[in-house]
Formats: structure tokens, sequence, C-alpha cells
């Protein structure tokens, strides 16, 4: 058997030493490299989510013409408030009201609650105007305009769907649905301007009360 000498051993062992630690060497380069690449990954900033125009607007509803279900939410929401419409008691607008974080969008003051702002508006000083306008509106099928940035959750229901629609080339039915909505005076007038000049409210797809006011 051949004997290794005292020097070839030392050798040999200087070698494998070496070789360990040009191992642990690439080890702990590669790991750097790893630790570098992840660490680079979580700096490079978070892509946006893609911006829906509030020009795109696609109504569902075809302004009229069909009907889909609504959202839960949104569902509840309107059922709540035309509930309280048909009642005929402004009063009952607290509750829907108060399922909001914040206040929907009125022409009331800073100050001034809703309900006494309705209440005040309406020809009849007891908020029946504004309860019969609000249950007429509620009856027609919403437009949906996608609006924000949620991609899944930024539908905005708008009632009537007429309030988006292009009043100056509407179908039979639509210019129907417009006349029994305004009168037909109000209605030549806005088809004439077109421009939708009455009331509107929209819904959030979350089922958030975002606004009910006329515009002008």
């Amino acid at each position: 058997m051949p004997t290794i000498g005292t020097t070839n051993m030392a050798t040999i062992q200087g070698r494998r030493r070496q070789g360990r630690w040009v191992s642990v060497t690439v080890l702990v380069l590669t790991a750097m490299g790893v630790v570098h690449a992840s660490a680079a990954q979580e700096r490079q900033p978070a892509k946006p989510l893609p911006v829906i125009s509030t020009d795109s607007r696609v109504p569902a509803q075809s302004f009229g013409s069909s009907e889909r279900p609504l959202p839960h939410p949104v569902d509840e929401m309107r059922s709540a408030l035309l509930a309280a419409a048909q009642a005929g008691n402004l009063e009952d607008l607290r509750e829907p009201l108060e399922w909001n974080e914040m206040m929907p969008e009125t022409s009331a003051g800073a100050d001034e609650h809703p309900i006494d702002h309705w209440r005040k508006a309406s020809a009849d000083g007891s908020g029946r105007e504004i309860l019969r306008v609000l249950a007429s509106i509620l009856e027609l099928p919403p437009a949906e305009l996608p609006l924000g940035k949620d991609i899944e959750n930024n539908i905005i229901y708008v009632w009537p769907y007429l309030a988006e629609a292009d009043l100056a080339n509407l179908t039979a039915t639509q210019a129907a649905d417009l006349e029994r909505l305004v009168g037909a005076e109000k209605a030549r007038s806005m088809r004439s301007d077109k421009k939708w000049s009455w009331w509107r409210l929209t819904i959030g797809a979350d089922g958030t009360w975002h606004s009910f006011k006329k515009t002008h």
C-alpha cells in the first residue's frame, strides 16, 4: 500500500482547507446575491392599479331597456330609501342616513341636517314632495358608472338612469320615462339644453349612500 509522505499530507490537507474556504465563500456570496435580489424586489414600487376614466361610462342597464340584479349592499340601501319614501314620513330616512359613516352629499348647509333641509325645501313644508321625488327616481333602473381605483368595488349606481343618458337622443321609452318623471315642459327644456337639471341620487357598490341633490 503506497505511503503518503508528511509533505504530501500537509499539501493535501491545505488543499482541502482551501477548498472548504472556497465553498464557504461561494455559499456566502450566493446568499448575499439572493438577499440583494430579494431586497431589490421589495424596493421595487408596486404597479399602480389601472385608473378608469370617468369619461368611459358604460351603463350596465342600457339606460332602462333591461335590468340586472343589484349587488346586495346596493339593493339593501335602495330598498330602505324606497320604503321610507313610500311610507310618506321624512323621519324614516334617518335610519338609512345613519348607516353611512358620513352624511351623503346634499344641498344642506354645513350645520344643517339633511332631514331639516329636505323639509324646508319641500313645497308642502313636511317633506312629502321630496319623498315623492325619491320614490319616483328609485322606481326606475340606475345607470352604472365605473369610477375610482378600486377595480372590485368601483361602480357608482346613479338614479335615475336618465341623469347619465344622452338627452338629445332618447328612445321613445326613455322619452316617456323622462316626461313621467319631470313633466312634459321640463322634459322639453332638458332635452333642448342637453343637460340633466333635476334630482340625482348615487349609491356606491358597497351600499354607501353618496348623494341626493337637485342639479342645475
